[in-house]
């Protein structure tokens, strides 16, 4: 390792969007039509998009943030209830829950799969809850078995944020298939995009007709309002593009499950992410912990950067001490853990043999350098058991 100075080389990125020929030729196949908006290309993604979930109805919208939204306002969901969700994680997932009125109650997570923890939110649940909303983080499934088990218990809808788990699945059971609605992002990091966009997945046609309403003014005939709505539909653009990566998503993920693969066998010193047993992970994130904490994990970084590997960190700080939630006053030690020590390496089905040599190799580099090999000392890949 300590000649790796020499061998610095282009950098791999942490993510590597891919927006290909085909991709142009279907957004320029779209603008040459004329119809652009909510056209025959939406309706074609959204019924593409269902092989994916079962065949549950799919309604597409312009974001992940608004499908969180759209799909709790759809259920009745808002002002005086409560939802329970997870802090680690992006803030939309909670802002979709104020967004819609109601007000988001934060669990703690499993340290291990960094999903919610049932038995937290068990201990979260109370006279206002009306739903649960479990995160299938870095595209590893939340233990929906005991989830649903108590959102069964308890009364209460069930809202799947499956925004970075496309594709990925439960004992044989994809998720977006569990809950009442269930939620993906197509933004451009993630395992498929569309530029820009959402769905939301539903059992029944007559809350997809409510989502449908939501998402174009509260109106399926022109001028012919139902409800109040807004404007969050997808365009037939984003929806093309869609279709394109949809087609070719199953490549892509198990070429990041080959990715893992070879990174779990070779990083030293790290914490690699365990798999649940019977979950299908599909990597969106490769997300390992580093021993040590912030101050370790920024000096990794750094080295990492120096030696032309990217990272990221998701997320620095969890929601609950994010300006808007921080007066709530909640103690979460493992979300707070988690902040201070994960990184997100390259697992992208961009990478090529070599790059991932270079990655572990680097990744041990910077360990060496940071002072941070054997500060914890790294688990092997363990197994956890969803309840």
């Amino acid at each position: 390792m300590q000649g790796m100075q020499g061998l610095r080389r282009d950098m791999i990125p942490a993510a590597k969007p891919v927006i290909g020929d085909e991709e142009i030729d279907a957004a320029v196949r779209v603008l040459r039509s004329g119809q652009v908006v909510q056209g025959p290309e939406v309706a074609a993604f959204e019924e593409e998009f269902g092989a994916l979930v079962e065949g549950r109805t799919c309604v597409a919208v312009n974001s992940g943030t608004s499908a969180l939204h759209l799909a709790l306002l759809a259920l009745g969901i808002g002002r005086g209830d409560e939802v329970v969700v997870p802090s680690f994680s992006f803030a939309a997932t909670a802002n979709a829950v104020r967004l819609a009125g109601a007000e988001p109650v934060f669990a703690e997570i499993d340290a291990d799969t960094f999903c919610l923890d049932p038995d937290a939110v068990a201990d979260a649940i109370g006279p206002r809850t009306a739903a649960l909303m479990p995160v299938h983080l870095y595209g590893h499934p939340a233990p929906m078995g005991g989830l649903t088990r108590l959102a069964q218990r308890h009364g209460l809808a069930v809202v799947e944020d499956a925004c970075q788990a496309h594709g990925a699945a439960l004992h044989g059971r994809p998720v977006g298939t569990f809950g009442e609605a269930a939620c993906f992002s197509f933004y451009p990091t993630k395992n498929m995009h569309a530029l820009e966009g959402g769905i939301v997945t539903v059992p029944d046609e007559g809350h997809a007709r409510t989502l449908r309403l939501l998402r174009n003014q509260g109106m399926e005939q022109r001028y012919a309002n139902e409800i109040v709505g807004a404007n969050m539909r997808m365009t037939d653009v984003a929806a093309a593009i869609g279709r394109v990566q949809l087609a070719r998503l199953e490549g892509w993920t198990e070429q990041r499950r080959r990715n893992a693969s070879v990174l779990d066998s070779g990083l030293r010193g790290l914490t690699v992410p365990p798999v649940a047993d019977g979950a299908r992970h599909v990597y969106h994130q490769y997300t390992v912990r580093v021993p040590g904490g912030a101050a370790v994990r920024e000096a990794v970084q750094e080295e990492l950067r120096t030696l032309g590997v990217g990272s990221a960190v998701y997320y620095p700080t969890p929601i609950h001490r994010l300006r808007p939630y921080e007066d709530l006053g909640v103690h979460l030690p493992v979300s707070d853990r988690a902040s201070e020590e994960v990184l997100s390496l390259p697992v992208h089905p961009g990478l090529t043999p070599d790059d991932l040599a270079h990655i572990v190799a680097a990744a041990g580099e910077a360990l060496r350098v940071a002072g941070a090999a054997g500060a914890v000392g790294g688990r092997e890949r363990g197994e956890v058991v969803p309840s």
